[in-house]
């Protein structure tokens, strides 16, 4: 049977972090993850985690100043990278959350591509937990540095290191670059997690340009076994979880 991640930056997001941990192990989810947690005492995360049994997949580091979307592809701002970089650790570390999504930012060029990989390399070389970089879609996010799963294959090989992963984020390729399954299937290798939500409008995976019965029963296939994160934006309450017991019972 498929499993499924509840991402908590969206879903239950109007409830406190804890108790949105609890609402997912109550509506059946067999994970959870987050975007921005640091807000929250770990202490109280990890008590959350602990009552539900859920594991915490993963976090993100912090976007920045306002209007920013990540630091770690910023020439020239190695320093608040780093920073960010270590503050997710110590919270991973804190509440043992499986991956850190390092976010890239606004730039572009060979210098955002350099001081990306530098950043990530000090991330990798920092901890032993799962390291993640996400390409989103330019729709939604215009001018992100990372935008392609193929930029950012390259960027892996370059770091060359074993816990560097992608994220695979079926929504943001979907918009972008489409051939979903194709792409999981070449990229096996290089990811860390899988994503999903609707094309193209990001809600629960019951609608929409992709047939998701047919995408978890092919990552099913490929021998894939850790949780889906489930990252869309749920328009009411019902949405956060009406769907699982469907996709639970036939994949």
């Amino acid at each position: 049977m498929t499993q499924f991640s509840a991402n908590l930056g969206f879903l239950w997001a109007d409830r406190s972090l804890p108790d949105a941990i609890r609402a997912a192990s109550a509506a059946g989810f067999d994970a959870v993850e987050c975007h921005w947690p640091y807000d929250t005492p770990h202490d109280d995360v990890s008590a959350a985690l602990s009552e539900t049994g859920l594991p915490m997949l993963g976090l993100n580091t912090v976007r920045g100043k306002p209007g920013e979307n990540g630091l770690s592809a910023l020439p020239g701002r190695e320093v608040e990278a780093r920073a960010a970089i270590d503050q997710a650790i110590a919270y991973a570390d804190a509440v043992d959350a499986r991956a850190i999504h390092v976010m890239a930012g606004f730039a572009q060029g060979d210098d955002a591509r350099q001081a990306f990989e530098a950043n990530l390399s000090y991330a990798v070389d920092r901890t032993d937990r799962v390291i993640l970089i996400e390409p989103l879609n330019r729709h939604d996010a215009p001018g992100y540095f990372l935008q392609t799963t193929d930029q950012a294959q390259k960027i892996i090989k370059a770091v060359d290191r074993p816990n560097l992963k992608l994220m695979f984020d079926c929504y943001h390729v979907g918009r972008t670059e489409g051939d979903v399954m194709t792409r999981l299937t070449n990229l096996l290798p290089f990811i860390g997690h899988i994503q999903f939500a609707s094309v193209p409008d990001r809600g629960p995976p019951t609608a929409g340009e992709l047939n998701y019965k047919t995408i978890f029963a092919h990552t099913k296939a490929l021998g894939w076994t850790a949780p889906l994160g489930a990252e869309f934006k749920p328009q009411n309450t019902n949405e956060n979880s009406d769907w699982l017991g469907t996709f639970q019972s036939k994949t």
